[in-house]
C-alpha cells in the first residue's frame, strides 16, 4: 500500500469582488505508475496514487491478462523517483499469456489503448454478454450517478479528478474509485470488484467522463451488463457497445438520461 496521499494544499491568488487575495487549495497528486509483470514493465501511466493494487489488478483484467483474481500470486506497491511501480507476480499460465502480449509490443504508450501498436489491436473483439438478464429502472440510473458524486471524497475536496462506481439496485454505489485518468479510475474499479468477489452481472457502472471506445471495452470486459456516464459516447463506442449486448446511457444528469444500445434492459417505469 502506500503512503502517499492522494491531494495536498497549494497556494493560490484567487481574484473575487474586483480583489486579489493569497488562498490555499487542495488539488489531486499526479504521479508515474508503472505496472511490472514478472519484472518486465508493461506500461506507465500518470496516475493517483492512491488504489494502486486495485490498478493493478484492473489494469492487468481489461488489457487481457489475467481473467480471475487467482492468476496473480503477489502484488508489491514499490515507491522509486517520481512515483511507484506496481509489481505483480503471475501464475505461470497468466506468465505465459503476457510473454505473448509482449511479442506483439513495440515501445512506449500513452494512457487509453496501453500497449497497443496496431490498428487490429485497438479495435479488439470484445467479449459478448452472455446469459444477463439484469434489467432497471430509470430510478436506479439516476440514483447511481447522483450517489457516485456524494461518495467522490477526493473530488469533492479537488473538482478535478474522475470517479467510477459500481451500483447495485437497493444497495446503491457499493464501490467508489478515483483517479485523474477516466481510464485509470475504470481500472481501479475493476480490481476492487475482482477482489471483492462483486456480481458485475447484477449492477451497472457509472462514470464521470465521455464515453469512449476505451471505457465500454473495458466494461464488456469486466462483464457489467450497463455503462452510464455524465458525458456523451463517440460513435465507435456506441458501435462497440451494440456489438457486445452493452446497454449504453449517457448524459445522466439531474432526472435524464440517454440510451444509445440495448435500451431493453432499462424498464418503464
Amino acid at each position: 500500500m502506500t503512503n502517499q496521499k492522494s491531494s495536498r494544499l497549494v497556494q493560490r491568488q484567487i481574484y473575487r469582488d474586483g480583489s486579489f487575495l493569497n488562498a490555499e487549495r487542495p488539488v489531486p497528486e499526479e504521479v508515474a505508475v508503472a505496472v511490472s509483470f514478472g519484472g518486465t514493465t508493461h506500461a506507465v501511466m500518470m496516475a493517483t496514487p492512491d488504489d494502486l493494487e486495485d490498478f493493478a489488478i484492473g489494469f492487468a483484467l481489461t488489457e487481457g491478462i489475467i481473467q480471475k483474481i487467482s492468476d496473480i500470486e503477489t502484488i508489491n506497491i514499490v515507491a522509486v523517483d517520481g512515483g511507484f511501480d506496481a509489481q505483480v507476480t503471475l501464475k505461470e499460465q497468466s506468465l505465459s499469456r503476457f510473454a505473448v502480449r509482449r511479442r506483439h509490443m513495440a515501445g512506449p504508450v500513452g494512457c487509453g489503448l496501453c500497449g497497443i501498436e496496431s490498428i487490429e489491436q485497438a479495435l479488439r473483439p470484445v467479449p459478448q454478454l452472455q446469459d444477463v438478464e439484469a434489467q432497471f429502472l430509470p430510478k436506479d440510473i439516476i440514483d447511481a450517478m447522483a450517489l457516485l458524486a456524494r461518495q467522490q471524497k477526493l473530488n469533492e475536496a479537488t473538482r478535478a479528478v474522475h470517479g467510477a462506481g459500481f451500483y447495485v439496485p437497493e444497495q446503491g454505489v457499493v464501490c467508489v474509485r478515483e483517479d485523474v485518468g477516466r481510464h485509470n479510475a475504470l481500472d481501479k474499479l475493476a480490481g476492487a470488484l475482482l477482489r471483492d468477489i462483486y456480481e458485475p452481472g447484477q449492477g451497472l457502472v457509472v462514470v464521470t467522463s465521455r464515453l469512449s471506445v476505451e471505457m465500454v471495452q473495458k466494461a464488456a470486459i469486466i462483464g457489467v451488463p450497463l455503462l452510464a456516464a455524465i458525458s456523451a459516447p463517440t460513435q465507435l463506442a456506441i458501435e462497440t457497445a451494440d456489438k457486445a449486448g452493452l446497454t449504453l446511457v449517457a448524459l445522466v444528469r439531474g432526472q435524464e438520461f440517454d440510451i444509445y444500445t440495448h435500451a431493453e434492459r432499462v424498464l418503464h417505469p
